[in-house]
Order: C-alpha cells, then sequence, then structure tokens
C-alpha cells in the first residue's frame, strides 16, 4: 500500500485489513480476526467466513475495483477471485498457495482466479512459469527487513539474557494446537540437553497468555521448574537473535531464523490420522523452508516419530560441538538471504502499476473497436 500510494497519488484501497492497513487509509469492510480462525480446528465458524466471502462477491462485482489483490488465505481468496475474474475484473495473489508441496490439483483452480500471482520465493515463481500462470518473484518482505548482520549482544541485552552464555531458544509454535502437542516435547529436550551441559540457557517466546501457559503447564508436569528459561512475549525475532541454537517448529519461523543465520533444528507432530490424511498429497521430500530454499538438506528436521527428545537433543547438540559446521552453514544462510533481499514491496507495487496501465491501455482499445 504505501509503495503503491507513492507512485499513485489518486489511489484508494478496501477490502479486509487489520490496524496498520487501516492506519495507511484501507477502508476495512469486515474485521480482519474473523478471518484469523481459518482451519480445521474451527470448522464451526466455516458458514460465517462463508457468508463473508459471499457479501464481499457482492459488494465487488456491484463497485467494481481496478483490481484485486488476495492477500495470502488461499482457501478464501481464491474463490472470491475466481468469481470477480469471471466477471471481467482483474486479479492478483499475493504470498503463494503451497500448491507446490501439497494438493497440487489446486494449480487449475489458480489458473482460472488468478491473472498474476506476486511470489515469494524464486522456486515458487518457477512452478508458476512451468504451469503457465503469469508470475512476478519480489522476494521476501522479511528479508528486507532483517539486517544481513544479527546483533547478538543487543538482543542479549534487550532481553536481559546472559551475555556468555550458551542460549537456545524454544520456538514450539504459535497456535494453542501446536503448544498443545510440543510442549513437553520441547520441555523433555531442554532437559536432555541441560543435563548434558549445564551451563546452557534457554529463551522461549510465545505469542499469546494462553500458549505461553500450556508451556509453563508443561514444565511444572515435567518437573523442569528449575531449567533457566526466560519466557519472552510477543518477540520471537529478538529471542532468535539472542541464541545461538533454534529449536523450532516447522513453520514461517524457520524463515526468520535463516534470515538470522541461526543454526536450527526442525521439528513437527501432527496427529497420526492427520498425518495419513495429508501424506498422499505431500509433493515434497523436505519440509523445512530453509532446505527447501538450498535445493537439500542443510538443517535437521525431524517430524513425527522422529521428534523424540533424544534426537532432538542430538540433533542440536551436533551444532554446539561442530563449530566448522555452523560456519559453513552460515555461509549458505547468507545466500539465502540475499537471494531473498528484493525489495519486495518496490517490485510488488510496480507489478500491480505494470497490471493496471496494461488493464488501462486494453480498455482504452476496446472502446476504440481496436483490440484483438
Amino acid at each position: 500500500m504505501r509503495e503503491v500510494g507513492k507512485r499513485l497519488h489518486a489511489v484508494s484501497f478496501e477490502g479486509i485489513g487489520g490496524p496498520k492497513m487501516q492506519a495507511m487509509g484501507c477502508r476495512s469492510l469486515y474485521p480482519m480476526d474473523r478471518l484469523s480462525i481459518i482451519g480445521f480446528e474451527s470448522l464451526d465458524k466455516y458458514p460465517e467466513i462463508f457468508g463473508i466471502r459471499n457479501k464481499l462477491i457482492d459488494h465487488f462485482l456491484e463497485n467494481p475495483p481496478d483490481l484485486f489483490i488476495g492477500i495470502d488465505v488461499p482457501d478464501f481468496n481464491l474463490g472470491l477471485e475466481e468469481r470477480l475474474k469471471t466477471a471481467g475484473i482483474p486479479t492478483m495473489h499475493y504470498v503463494s498457495p503451497t500448491v507446490w508441496a501439497w494438493r497440487g490439483y489446486r494449480i487449475r483452480k489458480i489458473r482460472r482466479a488468478v491473472d498474476h500471482m506476486l511470489a515469494l520465493f524464486p522456486f515458487e515463481a518457477s512452478y508458476y512459469r512451468k504451469h503457465h500462470v503469469p508470475v512476478t518473484y519480489v522476494g521476501h518482505p522479511l528479508a528486507d527487513q532483517i539486517n544481513v548482520r544479527c546483533d547478538v549482544a543487543a538482543a542479549r541485552r534487550e532481553l536481559h539474557v546472559p551475555s556468555k552464555a550458551t542460549v537456545i531458544a524454544l520456538l514450539p509454535g504459535s497456535r494453542s494446537s501446536e503448544l498443545r502437542r510440543h510442549a513437553d516435547l520441547f520441555v523433555k529436550t531442554a532437559k536432555w540437553l541441560h543435563k548434558r551441559h549445564p551451563n546452557i540457557h534457554f529463551v522461549a517466546p510465545f505469542v499469546s497468555p494462553d500458549t505461553r501457559a500450556i508451556f509453563e503447564k508443561a514444565l511444572f508436569r515435567q518437573g523442569a521448574w528449575f531449567l533457566p528459561i526466560i519466557i519472552v512475549a510477543n518477540d520471537s525475532r529478538a529471542a532468535m537473535a539472542a541464541a545461538d541454537i533454534v529449536l523450532l517448529a516447522s513453520g514461517t519461523a524457520t524463515l526468520e531464523a535463516a534470515l538470522l543465520k541461526k543454526p536450527m533444528v526442525v521439528t513437527y507432530r501432527m496427529s497420526w490420522l492427520s498425518y495419513l490424511l495429508v501424506l498422499p498429497f505431500l509433493q515434497v521430500s523436505l519440509y523445512a523452508l530453509p532446505n527447501i530454499l538450498a535445493g537439500r538438506k542443510i538443517v535437521p528436521e525431524l517430524m513425527q516419530s522422529k521428534a523424540t527428545p533424544e534426537q532432538l537433543g542430538e540433533a542440536v547438540e551436533y551444532f554446539l560441538t561442530h563449530r566448522e559446521k555452523v560456519r559453513a552453514l552460515r555461509a549458505v544462510l547468507s545466500g539465502i538471504h540475499h537471494s531473498l533481499r528484493r525489495n519486495a514491496n518496490k517490485r510488488a507495487a510496480e507489478a500491480v502499476i505494470k497490471m493496471l496501465k496494461m488493464r488501462k491501455s486494453l480498455s482504452r482499445r476496446l472502446s476504440s473497436g481496436t483490440a484483438s
């Protein structure tokens, strides 16, 4: 919005946006938090979500925008985009669905729904070109935001972490459901590590009081109240920046850890029923984003039955005792950072402006009867 506004002074935005978008002038037609419940955990809320989408379709058909940009949330946005595109309203989608990783059949719906995809990762752009979907690789905004050099000392001062200690960041997930699956596993791993390395300190960030409470209950349940753990509220980046090694649940946080050049051990557990349901639709052999971006396994990823305190602890310990491997990994992660550091906001805005100009040019030719 900021970059488009610099280039188009007479521009207005409306749709669904949070406080920051609203502060920049976006007219939010519905509260943003209505969409944050999407997922299998909230199936009872889907009628409300579908109702919002139908009302948005009606609104935009009656008040056609020059361009519709769906941001992430593909299960909500792709259906909306398909209806609008069918009606002649140009559509873009920002933040690609993980169609390259699982449920590949969705590419057919994406082709029907999206005039132009804005991709955060280079391999996504290659995937869409292969499947004949117009795409622009813009880079990742996080790569622009995070400094190339990580200031460990400043992060430790901010969080009151001992400056000379060996520090492990624990990130068992951001959702309550993830914490319920991972909290005890991470606490047991911390106990395993602390028993073998008594000088280790831990830092654990949480996005909400609820997720923090789940983790703290696991600490007491496992008799681990004695562990030197600093609990952090809403600052996972500082927690990772302060750490020597990060143990974390697979997800977007792995990219942030990679951009901070942190050795990491990635894990994830889901119910076996969920795993068996997902397995037939998986199209990748690597799960962690740093590994996918590197095209090979550069950090350990221990999923499902491999996610045990002993195996996770040994993987963390490996980084503690093999400094040359840490240096080599940081060099690879630095290369990933530079490849994603593309001034994403500017490139995305330029793609938006280009599409608007093309649309305007086409409209002029159609009105003059010269378009083919």
